[in-house]
């Protein structure tokens, strides 16, 4: 729209008589720099921005051609984009360039002005053909060197056609080309300041993770004990070992993990286990505060900062400093309160809400999400360059459902815990222990606690039974999450028992891996059971929402059973607009 409102300026400019006032030059450059600062802060490759750049400069200088040239560190040309630049066109812009001129404006970071290129010295036959320069069509020139810090680093250039009809105020337009070409050089310096920050913690993250993967099979069967992590599972022994190596370093550690499966856990293992155990551990829950008292909590503020404020306060950075900072949740702060993050943990300073004193800081950042990042990322719901900073060493955190060899160790835990709070002696019936390692909890290690403090709160006898726990009486709590409503159980002889819990003698149903693997036909939902309760047909829908109530909303699961991928899945889900249910 600046570009149409711009050329509509100009063009009227030229029919105005003489006695009225033209659009002053300053005001025309004025709205450039404006709509040109736009265009470089918006997030595109920097390609794509500088093209976009010199594409727009038509709109405000009488210009044929323009072009932009950056150097690499050595030298090298790395990128030059023109005016209708597309991908993989810089050698035919590269082409058009003087290069004689273009190495003079280099070496002297002097911009060059060419009122004719045919008869400047620095401008070759060759030259002034490229430019398209002939005996009738006289071309001139203005190259201006793009600068970060005092270093040149590459050129802005443009030429026009002199047509003897038109005024060109060279000195105006050399000022406003200098102008564009610094903000230029402010964009490529952030961009690479960014680029070489992303390939050190991506190296760093590599490194570690090859320190992982070739770790001894001896020094992963050597137990490594943390308060309050409960399992002999080989997922949770393995998760374990990373500990120990991860915690030697200092790098950022994303814990990534379903609710319930003991983020916050590991995070202060973590900080036991390294060589900041003797600072604080401090942790916030970044989903749970509002921006304006998120961003007071983790900065602190000064006294009058904001109404309230009686007196000044240390923020949740500068209380860790020396020790580990928790973030739990951190993929549910505004996109607005990331670039604020990120300054912090880039740079580990600060100013205190409401004051102009900068804090430096020597904190770990340990961060955790049971979002997938990826895909906030993707939907520019999360800033790329705060996501590299944190996920530079990632761990899964293995859901309940797949260590079910730890589910008795738990509850037994849990009980011993409870039996201490209540003054009871209760202990485990061993088929009620046999029917809590067939559920899949979808709630994780926090829903089986609750399940054992509930059915122990309402036992009767020194055992717990399998037939105390509340999925007897078909009054499972997470299974009437699965499906979202309580559904009436069917007349039987005995209650119909949901799939979370089975019963000891009841034969778990098992899909061979041929039949989950088949392929599908037409790209429909190969069904578990292909009939509904009333004989009738299923849907693909209906098919879909058996599939994922049968395995506890939990997708790779589901599709499994339905002999899809992950991805498949995911897009029937979407297809079929089912909304997902968390735990």
């Amino acid at each position: 729209m600046a570009q149409r409102e711009v050329r509509l300026v100009e063009s009227e400019q030229s029919r105005k008589p003489m006695n009225q006032n033209p659009v002053p030059l300053s005001e025309i450059a004025l709205t450039g720099i404006f709509e040109i600062s736009k265009i470089l802060t918006a997030p595109a490759r920097l390609e794509v921005t500088l093209a976009n750049v010199v594409n727009l400069l038509q709109s405000f200088l009488q210009m044929r051609n323009g072009v932009v040239s950056l150097l690499a560190d050595d030298g090298v040309p790395d990128i030059t984009v023109g005016v209708g630049w597309n991908e993989g066109s810089d050698n035919r812009y590269r082409a058009r360039l003087p290069q004689k001129a273009i190495d003079q404006i280099v070496a002297t970071a002097v911009p060059l002005v060419a009122d004719n290129v045919s008869a400047h010295p620095m401008f070759s036959a060759a030259d002034a053909l490229a430019l398209g320069a002939t005996d009738e069509t006289r071309v001139s020139f203005i190259g201006v060197p793009i600068r970060i810090d005092l270093r040149v680093v590459g050129t802005l250039t443009i030429d026009r056609v002199r047509d003897g009809r038109s005024n060109f105020r060279m000195d105006a337009d050399v000022r406003f080309l200098t102008m564009v070409a610094n903000l230029i050089g402010q964009t490529v310096k952030l961009h690479r300041v960014v680029a070489r920050d992303r390939e050190r913690l991506m190296a760093e993250s590599h490194r570690l993770q090859k320190e992982l993967l070739e770790l001894k099979p001896q020094r992963e069967k050597k137990r490594v004990r943390v308060d309050g992590i409960v399992g002999e599972s080989p997922a949770i022994r393995t998760l374990l070992a990373k500990v120990s190596i991860i915690a030697k370093s200092q790098s950022p550690v994303l814990l990534r993990g379903e609710s319930g499966t003991g983020k916050e856990l590991i995070a202060k293992a973590i900080h036991e286990l390294s060589a900041r155990a003797n600072g604080p551990f401090i942790k916030i829950n970044c989903a749970a505060l509002p921006e304006s008292v998120l961003e007071s909590e983790l900065f602190g503020h000064e006294k009058g900062a904001f109404t309230g404020a009686i007196q000044s306060r240390k923020g949740r950075f500068e209380l860790a400093d020396k020790g580990t900072l928790f973030l739990d949740e951190i993929g549910e702060i505004s996109a607005s309160f990331q670039a604020k993050l990120l300054r912090v943990l880039q740079e580990q300073e600060f100013e205190r809400v409401g004051g102009n004193q900068t804090i430096k800081v020597n904190v770990r950042i340990v961060a955790a999400t049971n979002r997938n990042l990826e895909e906030a990322v993707a939907r520019k719901e999360f800033r790329a360059d705060l996501y590299y900073r944190i996920n530079v060493v990632p761990m899964i955190l293995p859901p309940l459902r797949d260590r079910p060899t730890d589910i008795p160790l738990l509850a037994t835990e849990f009980l011993k815990n409870f039996n201490k709070e209540n003054d009871r002696e209760l202990a485990f019936e061993p088929h009620a222990l046999e029917l809590l390692k067939a559920c899949s909890f979808p709630g994780n290690v926090r829903e089986l606690e609750n399940c054992v403090r509930r059915t122990a709160t309402l036992a009767m006898g020194p055992q717990i039974l399998d037939s105390d726990f509340a999925c007897h009486q078909d009054e499972c709590l997470s299974a009437i999450l699965w499906k979202g409503h309580a559904e009436p159980a069917p007349e039987r002889p005995r209650p119909q028992i949901p799939l979370q819990v089975l019963p000891r003698k009841a034969p778990l149903e098992i899909v061979p891996r041929e039949s989950a693997s088949a392929p599908l036909e037409a790209g429909g939902l190969a069904p578990p059971s292909s009939e509904a309760s009333n004989g009738a047909p299923m849907s693909e829908r209906d098919r879909l929402v058996n599939a994922m109530e049968r395995s506890g909303w939990v997708q790779a699961k589901a599709a499994r059973l339905l002999g899809l991928t992950p991805r498949q899945i995911g897009y029937a889900l979407k297809k079929y607009d089912i909304e997902l249910k968390h735990f």
